[in-house]
């Protein structure tokens, strides 16, 4: 086993809030999809070692997962492939670095190199400046870098900063990285205004390292409702507890009339208002109820009044899913809470990892960066590297998909990640205003989604004609095709074999029969197989396995099952697995006897008939 990882890479900052755990997630997740055991190390940390803290944390908001665990360790460590545990991926606390700071990046080192032999590479993240300031805080992360022997990636924050105020403050820090003989191998201005991207950018070119600018995202840093509840000590009177991990874009507090708090409204602001403003809360929730107007993240009523009984039974009425909180808190103290509280990046918020990985892959050269620490080679193929290469190639050959199952709010959070990923166009089954109006409930975006109704739609009559034609045999007629159409399944299957999409994703909500019938009777089965079966892609920690068939067929025939290994094969290699085919029994080779070996053998033969130049082997075990 190797003493030292193949390769390192050191994200540091020189002040708080540059958003460093945006680069390293980036890093990670591009990483993740090149080598096979990626690892994450954080040399300095708030708290120790104590897992059982950071799981207390688990499940409640981002800040109270902080005061029990390194949030950014949390999160990264779910993106890594190494399958360290917490305790060994860091180094020091604070208190031991204040303490004695040789001995300290000893022990730094020491636990470094016994969790890097069991790695490919790794990224260390810096210290967050969130113990006691220290203007040389900046020079002791290039000397535990140094010590690691790792390059750094210097993150500064371009937030609030004109674009000669940012170049200073990189030539500063990279004047002090020197200083520490540290090797700087790029820099990011992150958090810049996207109206002074060029202006930020141009004087970095001159620099000697790569510089990189990425725009500042609100919604990395907007808290999640169940934040603002937690700042106001607030309790939930009503609502949807699903939307309490949906992003607050902003504050409205509604201390003028009704008609005015209306014009304030954007998209996914909370609004605050006293308990007994009864005129604010019926306007503010009708608003939010209506077409037109903003969907709101949360209502919070404040001074400890709770609402008129006549006006709660209203709101009760109105079936709102939107979360209302109830604080004892003056308007004051309320306003001043709900301003502090601050998001992060947690491993529950896959909107923001979906939205930091987007701004990485847009403006960073990830490929380029990488190329400089002499990544090796990978001879496996990871989950991680097996779903990065999906999404390349959708991205690259991108098809439009119909989801039909779209009153599953599974469905729509993918879909809006599907979306703002550019992995592929969408079409989405069923009422339209639903399905909008509890996407923006959930914060998904949309927009570039198609919704159509079976019910509704246009396409009805041709499709009930269609499918009669298509049925005639078995006595359907058109009237019975047009109730057959309006089910979700048999709407999409119509639309793939009308070409007006490309394929079908189905059964979150529905059984494996309900999916694969429409598509039996309605296209059938590829030339030369007779048989409709299933495939199992198995990511395996270091392989994909194709398994077929795991879910229609029970019991095969021999020309069943000789048809469901050349169409696995053949599914196998459209997702890039090269297929050696393994006809699986109880025994191998002339070892066994007994009908169904038998039948595996006879199936094995069939398929080298069939299908020459298949690799295939049988019967054999599976170990």
């Amino acid at each position: 086993m190797r003493s030292v990882p193949a390769s390192s890479i050191y994200i540091a900052a020189p002040e708080a809030d540059t958003g460093k755990s945006t680069i390293a997630l980036g890093i990670v997740h591009r990483l993740a999809a090149t080598v096979a055991r990626v690892g994450v190390f954080r040399p300095i940390t708030r708290l120790g070692g104590d897992r059982k803290r950071g799981e207390a944390g688990r499940g409640g908001s981002p800040q109270a997962a902080e005061e029990n665990c390194d949030y950014i360790l949390d999160l990264l460590l779910a993106q890594t492939t190494a399958g360290l545990p917490y305790e060994r991926c860091i180094g020091v606390t604070y208190q031991q670095l204040h303490s004695d700071i040789d001995a300290a990046i000893d022990d730094i080192v020491e636990r470094y190199h016994a969790m890097a032999a069991e790695c490919d590479v790794v990224v260390i993240v810096g210290s967050d400046y969130t113990d006691v300031a220290s203007p040389a805080e900046l020079s002791v992360n290039a000397r535990i870098a140094v010590n690691l022997g790792a390059p750094i990636l210097l993150t500064v924050r371009a937030k609030d900063r004109s674009p000669e105020q940012v170049a200073h403050a990189v030539e500063v820090c990279l004047t002090e990285l020197n200083a520490q003989h540290a090797h700087t191998a790029a820099v990011v201005a992150n958090r810049c205004s996207p109206s002074q991207l060029t202006a930020v950018a141009e004087p970095l070119r001159a620099l000697r390292p790569k510089t990189y600018v990425l725009p500042d995202e609100p919604l990395l840093v907007a808290p999640t409702v169940a934040d603002l509840q937690a700042a106001v000590n607030g309790t939930l009177v009503s609502g949807d507890t699903a939307l309490m991990s949906r992003e607050a874009m902003g504050v409205v507090v509604a201390g003028m009339t009704a008609d005015h708090v209306l014009e304030r409204l954007r998209e996914g602001v909370a609004v605050i208002t006293p308990g007994d403003r009864s005129d604010v809360v019926l306007a503010v929730t009708s608003a939010h109820a209506a077409e037109g107007f903003p969907s709101l993240s949360c209502i919070i009523l404040n001074g400890g009044f709770e609402l008129h009984g006549s006006i709660g039974a209203l709101v009760a009425g109105l079936r709102l899913r939107l979360p209302i909180v109830a604080t004892p808190l003056g308007t004051f103290d309320t306003a001043s809470a709900v301003a502090s509280a601050r998001g992060r990046v947690t491993t529950s918020s896959q909107r923001k990892i979906d939205t930091a990985l987007q701004l990485i892959e847009q403006y960073v050269d990830l490929a380029d960066l990488l190329a400089q620490l002499a990544i090796p080679i990978p001879k496996v193929t990871t989950p991680q590297m097996f779903t990065y290469q999906l999404r390349e190639r959708a991205r690259s050959d991108r098809k439009h998909v119909v989801l039909p199952e779209g009153d599953d709010d599974r469905i729509l959070r993918s879909a809006g990640r599907l979306l703002q990923r550019g992995i592929s166009d969408l079409t989405i089954l069923g009422d339209e205003s639903q399905i909008r109006s509890r996407a923006a409930e959930l914060g998904v975006d949309l927009d570039d989604a198609v919704v159509c109704d079976p019910h509704t739609s246009e396409l009805c009559d041709k499709f009930a004609e269609q499918y009669a034609q298509l049925r005639a045999k078995k006595g359907v007629t058109v009237e019975q095709a047009r109730e057959i159409i309006h089910d979700v399944s048999y709407f999409g299957t119509m639309l793939v074999y009308n070409s007006l999409v490309d394929g079908m994703v189905s059964g979150a909500a529905h059984t494996t029969a309900h999916t694969v019938r429409p598509a039996f009777e309605i296209i059938g089965t590829g030339s030369g197989i007779s048989t409709v079966s299933s495939v199992f892609l198995m990511c395996l920690p270091d392989k994909v396995l194709a398994y077929a068939d795991c879910a229609i067929v029970r019991d095969p025939t021999v020309d069943q099952l000789a048809d469901i290994a050349i169409s696995s094969a053949q599914t196998a290699a459209q997702f890039g697995i090269e297929p050696r085919v393994a006809m699986l029994s109880y025994s191998t080779g002339e070892s066994g006897t007994g009908a169904d070996v038998d039948k595996v053998r006879e199936a094995t033969a069939l398929v080298r008939d069939r299908a020459p130049q298949l690799l295939v082997e049988g019967p054999i075990q599976y170990d």
